[in-house]
Parts: structure tokens; sequence; C-alpha cells
């Protein structure tokens, strides 16, 4: 049951909401974020040490956004492994990837039953490499502790990339001669993301390590016939030699208040210099992104991403009288939830309530910090569900939402437009395909936004189409 009245803060008043029952959470489970992470790793084969179920449910989910084939193995738990443990299926399950996929890695994460009875992965692991399959295997095993008990997608999304970090990247500078990389962790955005920032870096002509990297394994040309390992992704050496970067960029404003993450890894480590930024959604967290690689690279601002950022502010001065004080339900990942309420306050829209089932308690922080103009002016709610979401957005009358197409229900009952962009999009073609990050990533969700507000209107009128 859920509270009746729950305690609803402001921007930077940050209150933790008392939900007895979840309803409809708004988050996934960690190891989906695990799996997706470790499948923008070139050759690998995701991994998950408990049931079938869990495999297949995180399967049915990234199928149903990515509309790309996707094999993730499992422990395959029964009744007897939830009591007497999972080494043997996760010994024998190990051997016949290897043996099946031959892959370049395979990223190992835990589920809710196999750290509920604590199991020893790395016990496990050790064992594995004793038997006859495991000592000649030279395949790296990356595992890493995904309970989702204890976290969101996300969490288990940015743990299994600190994993990757913690496990591969070795050695010193020295040992990698070459001309030196940015390395950006981008976060969980879309394919079309991780393709857009690759293009910016393009722009400044500086070679490029992107961790994950799944534009390609999630989002890649039809096959003539069935490959096991898609091609792309961030190869496994680019990871070992990480410690060479000039710099590493690692973005999302409230995983910069996490004590531990892999770009902190790279730094205490190996020295590697850190930049922690915000998703590069909007004009402002985008341009805070060229700007630093600009002073990185030492090249100025080439003259192509002046004219993208030249024609959206253009597009704004065109579109602001449609969106001037509009009001919006932003919802989703929180790092998404921040990016896009700063690209909101920026085109004058108020998002009246930011939501996420994220509980990172940094949420409200982050968003004043990038956009202090919020203050005040939006309610900012953490770990919350779709039914707190849907019984707050039914008394703040907002003109549309803007997030996943888990909104759907919520959009349909208000009788409003949803803007759909994040994970999971299910409902609609296209979701690995949207574009957030950039000066491109704003003119597509400023128009987006603007021709619905506009569709709607027609929609209302009893003249319909007319000059607007």
């Amino acid at each position: 049951m859920i509270s009746s009245d729950p305690p609803f803060s402001t921007a930077g008043d940050e209150t933790e909401p008392y939900p007895n029952a979840t309803t409809n959470a708004c988050k996934l489970c960690t190891p989906l974020g695990a799996c997706l992470a470790f499948r923008g790793i070139e050759g690998a084969v995701p991994f998950l040490h408990g049931s079938q179920g869990c495999a297949t449910y995180i399967r049915r989910y990234l199928i149903s956004h990515f509309r790309e084939p996707m094999d993730i193995a499992a422990s395959n738990f029964s009744e007897s492994s939830a009591v007497f443990g999972g080494g043997a299926n996760l010994k024998t399950g190990l051997a016949n990837v290897l043996r099946q996929y031959q892959p370049k890695l395979i990223g190992l994460a835990t589920t809710c039953l196999s750290e509920t009875i604590g199991e020893d992965v790395p016990g496990h692991l050790n064992d594995f490499a004793g038997s006859p399959e495991g000592a000649q295997n030279e395949t790296p095993i990356v595992p890493v502790s995904t309970a989702s008990f204890r976290g969101t997608h996300v969490d288990g999304f940015h743990d299994a990339v600190k994993a990757l970090v913690q496990s591969l990247a070795k050695g010193t500078p020295e040992s990698f001669p070459g001309h030196a990389p940015i390395a950006v962790l981008p976060g969980m955005v879309s394919a079309a993301d991780l393709r857009e920032i690759k293009r910016i870096a393009r722009e400044f002509g500086v070679p490029l390590t992107l961790l994950p990297d799944y534009s390609e394994t999630l989002d890649g040309p039809s096959w003539a016939d069935y490959e096991k390992l898609p091609t792309g992704g961030t190869p496994v050496a680019a990871i070992r030699a990480l410690p060479r970067s000039r710099a590493m960029i690692e973005c999302g404003r409230t995983l910069a208040y996490r004590g531990s993450t892999a770009a902190t890894v790279a730094k205490d480590k190996h020295g590697v210099e850190i930049h922690r930024i915000g998703l590069p959604i909007g004009l402002r967290e985008t341009d805070a992104l060229i700007r630093l690689l600009s002073s990185l690279s030492g090249r100025p601002v080439p003259h192509s991403l002046k004219l993208e950022r030249g024609r959206l502010l253009d597009s704004w001065v065109d579109g602001h009288k449609y969106v001037f004080e509009k009001r919006a339900i932003v919802y989703g990942e929180e790092d998404l939830v921040v990016g896009l309420a700063s690209l909101l306050a920026e085109i004058g829209i108020i998002p009246i309530l930011c939501a996420s089932g994220g509980k990172s308690g940094r949420l409200g922080d982050a968003i004043l910090s990038a956009a202090p103009s919020l203050k005040g002016r939006c309610e900012i709610r953490s770990g919350v569900d779709f039914a707190e979401i849907s019984s707050r957005g039914a008394e703040l009358r907002p003109d549309f939402l803007i997030g996943s197409s888990k909104g759907y229900s919520l959009a349909r009952k208000l009788g409003i437009p949803l803007i759909r962009c994040g994970f999971p999009i299910h409902d609609r073609i296209g979701g690995q395909r949207v574009l957030h990050v950039g000066y491109a990533g704003a003119q597509q969700l400023f128009d987006s936004i603007t021709n619905a507000l506009l569709e709607r209107k027609q929609a209302d009128s009893a003249i319909g189409y007319s000059y607007l």
C-alpha cells in the first residue's frame, strides 16, 4: 500500500519518501545494467550467476528496446542450487560458454538469488581456474556484484564499468607506447548517443576510447547469417591500455558524488587525470563537454560545431512562444532526469516534478547544480514508483511527460503527450536511435517537444490546422 500523503520535497530540500510497497517501479534490475555494459565490450558474453528466469527477463527487456539479438548466459540455478550453492553450475556454464562462443571476455554478474544465499563468486572462479577447462582459459572473466535489492539498473551499469577498469586496466603509461587517447565514460545512454560522442571527438581529431560502446553491438546492420558475437564494442586491449589515457571524462552529475567509480579507480591506481561532468544534454552541459575536449585536445572548437550550436539557438528563438512556461513531469534514471531538467529550464519549460527510482540522495543537488534557476520551482522525488508519480501528476496537471515508455499509462490517463526518451522504449520503434546528447540531441528533443505540444493544440482546437 502506498502512503496516502507522502512527503514531497522541493529543489534543494530533498526528502526520502516512505512507501510501504512498490507499484510499477521507476527503475529496472541491477544486473540488467551490468549486462548492457558488458554488451558494449568487443567479443564479450554477459553471464548471470542465477536463475534462467533472470536472464530471460533481461533479454526480453533489452531486445524489446534495441530490436537486436541479445545472448545472456546463465548458471541456471535449480532448487538444489538455491540450497547447496551454484558453484558447480557456474563452472559448467563458464566451460560451455568458452567452448561454444570463444569470447574475448565474460562479464559475470550476480543476481538477487546468488547474492541472498551468499555465493562465494571469487572462490568459485578460483576453483574454475584450477579445473582442466579453466587451466587452459586465457579469456578474462570480470565479476561484478549486482544484487537488485540494493540498486537500480544504472547502479549495475556503473558497477560493471568500474569492475572492467579494476580488472583489466594494468601497467603504466610507459607500458603502452603510441598516441594517448582521451577516454570517455558516457554512462547509460542510447546507441545514437554513443555514435554522437564519437563524432564530436572526431571533430577535434583526438583518438577516443569509449567505455562501453554498444553503438554497433546493439544497433548494427542486418546479418546474412547469424553471428554469435556481433562486431563492435570497446576492445579489451583498449581497456587494458587505459592507464596511458591523457585524460578520462566521466559523465553523470549524481555519479560524480560517488566516492568510488571507474574514473576514481583510474586516477587512484594509475594516476589518470579525470574530469567528471554531467550528461551532455542541453546547451550548457554540451558546452561543458565541448570546452573540455577543446582544452584536452589543444584545438579550437571546430566551425561545424559552432554552426550546430547556432542553429540550435536559432530554433529556440523560433519556437520559444510555443514552449514558454509549459509544465512537464520528468522521470527516469537520475542523471538522465538531471540532463532533461537542465534542457527544459533552458528552453523556458518548468519541470514541475522530477522523479526517479534511484536513491543516490543527490538528485536535488545535481539538478540545482545543472539548472540553478529551478530552485523552488520544482518538486524532486527520489526512490519513487509510478503509482506515486501518477498520483502527483493528476494534481500537478502537467502539459506533457518526458521519459521512457513506462509513462504511457499516465499520459493516456491525463490526455497529454509523452515524449519518449531514455530506457526502455518498448511501444515505439527506434528507442536505441533516440538522440539525447550534444547540440544535435538538444535539437531533436526540442523539435519533438515543440511539435508534440503543437499537435495537442491542434487536436484540442475546433479549427484544427491554422497558422501557429
